[in-house]
C-alpha cells in the first residue's frame, strides 16, 4: 500500500507514516481541559486531526481514534472554588459544550473518549511501577516526582540538552524536588482540592501523567502517532515520552505530529490583549463551517492568522462550492449534454488531491484542487451528458467529504411554494414586469432560496 508521508517532530523530517499493522492506525490526540468554553486555538488539532483521520480512512485504512477529557486540573478547580461547585460539575457543563462545538465543525467524536477521573487505578499503577525502577520517588509530604536525570533520552522530542530545560525550570516554594526538571506524578492533596486514596497519600493525578495512562489502556503500549498542538510538545509531551518509556521500557509513540497556533491580527492571542475568541463566539457570528474552513486554508504547520475579513473570505469560498454542487444537481436533472470531458477534470482533481494530502497533509493546496474542479464545472458543465455529470459529482463529495465541508447541504424536496413563485418569476420577467419580479426575488429571499438563470432555465438554489 501508498503510505502518505508526514513530518515527524520527533526526527524533525517528513517520514513514511507506515502503521505498527497494514491498514489500522493507532492515534491518540489531546483533548481540552474542560474548565471553559475552547477558544479558536483550540479547534485547530481537533480539525486539523479529524481531517486526518477522514483522510486515512478515505484511502481504505482502520483508524482507532482516542482524544481525552482531562477533568482534573488546577484551572477547573480554581473555577469550581469561584463558582461554589463541585469540580465535576464544571468538568462536565464545559465538558458537554465542547462536544456541541465539536458537532458544530463537523468534528467526528473519537472512537474512545477517556476521562482522567475514570482512570484513576491505571495511573497509580504506572507511577508505582516507576517508583519501583527508580525513574521516580516519593517527598515527605505524598507528592510523586519523576526523576528526569533517570531517563537518559530526556529531551528527544524538543531537541533541547537536559541542561537548558534544567535552567528554565522553577521550584514552587511548597515543591521538594530533587532537580529543576523533575516533575509531578501524583500531588498530595490540599485543602478544597478533589483527591483519591493512593499508596503515596490521599491526592490527585499530575497532568502529564494522565495520556500516558489513558493511551497505555486504550491503544497499547506503543502507538502509531500521537498529536497535539506545538504548544504541548514541552513539557506536556516530553514528559509523556519519558514516564512511559521508562514504564515499559518500550517506545511510547512512533510518530508525532503538532499543529501551529492561531494569531489574531498578526497578533498572540490572549486575554490580557483582549483578542481572545473562543468558537462559539465566532460561530454566532459566521457559522461553524466557515471556522473548519479557516482551520484548512493553511498547511497544519504554518501558523494562522485570524481577522474578521478573512472569515468574511472563508464565508464566500463556501458559498463557492455549496454553489458548485448544487449546480451539479440542476444539470444532472436537466442536461441535454454530450461530452464527457469533464470526467477527466475530475480524475485530475482527485490524483492531484490525494498527492499534496499525501505530501504532509497539505490541506491548503487540496482545497485548491477542489476549486480547479469547481472551475471545470462552471466551465464545462452546462455540455455534458448525465454520467459525466453525476461520475463528478460523486469525486466532488468524496473530496469535500475527506475536508470534512458541505455538511450544511439542503438536499430535501424543494416546497411547492418556493417553485410556483419560481414559475410566476419566469412569467412576469416574459412580461417585463419588473417590479413584481423583484418582489418575488425578495420573498424567496426570506423562504431561504435564490435563483439563478442558465440556459437550461432557472435553477432555484438554497442560501
Amino acid at each position: 500500500m501508498d503510505h502518505m508521508k508526514v513530518f515527524n517532530t520527533l526526527t524533525r523530517k517528513k517520514e513514511e507514516f507506515i502503521p505498527i499493522t497494514e491498514g489500522e492506525y493507532k492515534i491518540y490526540v489531546c483533548g481540552p481541559t474542560v474548565y471553559n468554553y475552547i477558544h479558536i486555538g483550540n479547534a485547530r488539532p481537533a480539525v486539523v486531526f479529524d481531517t486526518l483521520r477522514r483522510y486515512l480512512e478515505y484511502k481504505g485504512n482502520k483508524v482507532k481514534y482516542v482524544s481525552n477529557i482531562t477533568d482534573i486540573d488546577d484551572k477547573i478547580i480554581k473555577r469550581a472554588n469561584e463558582e461554589g461547585i463541585s469540580f465535576d460539575e464544571v468538568a462536565r457543563k464545559y465538558e458537554n459544550e465542547y462536544y456541541t462545538d465539536l458537532q458544530g465543525l463537523n468534528v467526528r467524536f473519537a472512537d474512545v473518549r477517556p476521562r482522567v477521573s475514570d482512570h484513576i487505578p491505571e495511573i497509580i499503577d504506572i507511577v508505582e511501577t516507576l517508583i519501583e525502577k527508580g525513574h521516580a520517588y516519593r517527598t515527605e509530604n505524598g507528592d510523586v516526582y519523576f526523576r528526569v536525570h533517570s531517563f537518559d533520552e530526556y529531551g528527544k522530542l524538543s531537541h533541547q540538552p537536559l541542561e537548558e530545560l534544567e535552567s528554565g525550570a522553577r521550584i514552587a516554594v511548597d515543591e521538594i524536588k530533587e532537580s529543576p526538571a523533575d516533575f509531578a506524578l501524583w500531588k498530595a492533596s490540599k485543602p478544597g482540592e478533589p483527591h483519591w486514596a493512593s499508596p503515596f497519600s490521599e491526592g490527585r493525578p499530575g497532568w502529564h501523567i494522565e495520556c500516558s495512562a489513558m493511551s497505555r489502556k486504550h491503544l497499547g503500549e506503543t502507538i502509531d502517532l500521537h498529536c497535539g498542538g506545538q504548544d504541548l510538545i514541552f513539557p506536556h509531551h516530553e514528559n509523556e515520552i519519558a514516564q512511559s518509556e521508562c514504564a515499559s521500557d518500550k517506545e511510547f509513540a512512533r510518530y508525532w505530529m503538532h499543529n501551529a497556533y492561531i494569531n489574531v491580527d498578526n497578533q498572540k492571542m490572549s486575554k490580557s490583549l483582549n483578542n481572545f475568541f473562543t468558537v462559539r463566539d465566532i460561530a454566532n457570528e459566521y457559522g461553524y463551517e466557515p471556522i473548519r474552513y479557516f482551520q484548512l486554508t493553511a498547511h497544519y504547520r504554518s501558523p494562522l492568522n485570524f481577522t474578521k475579513e478573512v472569515m468574511e473570505q472563508c464565508k464566500s469560498s463556501l458559498e463557492r462550492l455549496y454553489t458548485a454542487r448544487d449546480h451539479l444537481d440542476f444539470l444532472i436533472d436537466h442536461t441535454t449534454g454530450t461530452e464527457t470531458g469533464l470526467k477527466q477534470a475530475a480524475d485530475k482533481a482527485k490524483a492531484e488531491f490525494i498527492a499534496v494530502m499525501d505530501d504532509d497533509l497539505n490541506t491548503a493546496d487540496a482545497l485548491s484542487k477542489i476549486f480547479e474542479l469547481v472551475s471545470a464545472i462552471n466551465t464545462t458543465g452546462d455540455k455534458q451528458d448525465k454520467e459525466t455529470l453525476e461520475y463528478t459529482a460523486k469525486i466532488f463529495d468524496e473530496l469535500c467529504g475527506v475536508m470534512g465541508l458541505l455538511y450544511n447541504r439542503k438536499t430535501d424536496e424543494i416546497p411547492q411554494k418556493v417553485k410556483d413563485l419560481v414559475e410566476e418569476r419566469t412569467q412576469v420577467r416574459k412580461e417585463k414586469n419588473w417590479a413584481r419580479a423583484d418582489e418575488i426575488r425578495d420573498e424567496l429571499a426570506r423562504l431561504g432560496y435564490v435563483v439563478k438563470d442558465t440556459p437550461q432555465g432557472p435553477q432555484i438554489l438554497a442560501k
